[in-house]
């Protein structure tokens, strides 16, 4: 059961915490206390209005990931969620190879689709293509991986007999995670992803996250029967994997999370279908975060199921 920690590298004024040391600490107590991988976000260029009203700084996530993977040896480096639409798809191949092969094949590729419509705007990209940008971006990195020549004519870009090399080290290429809560999200999974990649979300949040409400662990299991059932229809033997935020640990920094919570949330997400975890814990210094990792590995890890 593997479990991907975020890197707490979106703490404004943790000065601390967003230092190579910091980060390299914070890796290497997660590896030792049995994380399966670290993450961080992707935000380049979020507008004031949202940094101020519950969004977060952070920094380039290939760049905190190599750092994070320098000072480890068998932790894997997550990108939750690597905006699709934000680059050109072989920009972000490039990236991803050469992240995999640094780490010696470490990578876990979060990919969705995005909603901050301001970002998308000041990166140059079209929020209202978003979905079809992220399908193409899929196509086009998969190919790209191949490390041989191909030939791609996108929305916004033409590739003939274009190498991206090298390779990545896993192949065919990192494990990609599928995130957002839409059919079509669901549906790109399928299509081309280890795993699906929800997140949990309150009714009334459609039109601020772009994506369906997933209120509660009910409507998680029902949103996992529906991904089985698209993976039978689509002939897929096996389903993808499912990637579980658990609600009490999904924007903790800085505050109180209770363990036995978490751990009853967390069997309760498993027993309806989850197969990996993605989870925050609160601390502002790199001390602080420590103790964190900590106590979850002694209250919490230790006693998952499976």
């Amino acid at each position: 059961m593997l479990v991907s920690l975020g890197l707490p590298v979106d703490r404004a004024g943790a000065s601390s915490l967003l230092t190579a040391e910091g980060i390299a600490t914070v890796a290497a107590a997660a590896e030792g206390a049995g994380f399966g991988a670290v993450f961080t976000t992707d935000h380049p260029a979020p507008d004031h209005r949202w940094l101020t009203s519950g969004g977060h700084p952070t920094l380039d996530p290939f760049v905190a990931l190599s750092f994070a993977a320098a000072a480890t040896t068998t932790l894997r480096v997550h990108t939750n969620l690597l905006v699709l639409g934000y680059r050109n798809p072989l920009l972000t191949a490039k990236a991803v190879a050469s992240l995999d092969v640094l780490s010696g094949g470490r990578c876990i590729i979060g990919v969705g689709a995005g909603y901050l419509e301001s970002e998308f705007l000041a990166l140059g990209a079209d929020p209202t293509s978003r979905g079809d940008l992220a399908d193409e971006a899929l196509e086009v990195m998969v190919a790209a991986w191949r490390a041989e020549p191909f030939s791609y004519t996108g929305r916004h870009f033409t590739a003939t007999d274009t190498v991206v090399a090298p390779a990545p080290l896993q192949r065919p290429h990192p494990p990609l995670w599928v995130g957002g809560n839409s059919l079509a999200a669901m549906r790109r999974a399928v299509r081309h992803a280890e795993a699906w990649a929800p997140m949990p979300s309150p009714r009334g949040s459609e039109a601020v996250l772009g994506t369906p409400a997933l209120p509660d662990i009910g409507a998680f299991a029902s949103a996992v029967g529906r991904l089985h059932e698209l993976s039978e229809a689509a002939g897929r033997p096996e389903p993808p994997g499912v990637v579980a935020i658990p609600r009490c640990l999904s924007s903790t920094w800085g505050e109180h999370w209770v363990p036995q919570r978490a751990l009853d949330e967390m069997a309760a997400l498993q027993a309806a279908g989850a197969t990996a975890f993605v989870v925050n814990l609160p601390g502002e210094s790199v001390d602080a975060f420590c103790e964190g990792i900590e106590k979850f590995q002694q209250s919490v890890l230790v006693h998952l199921p499976g």
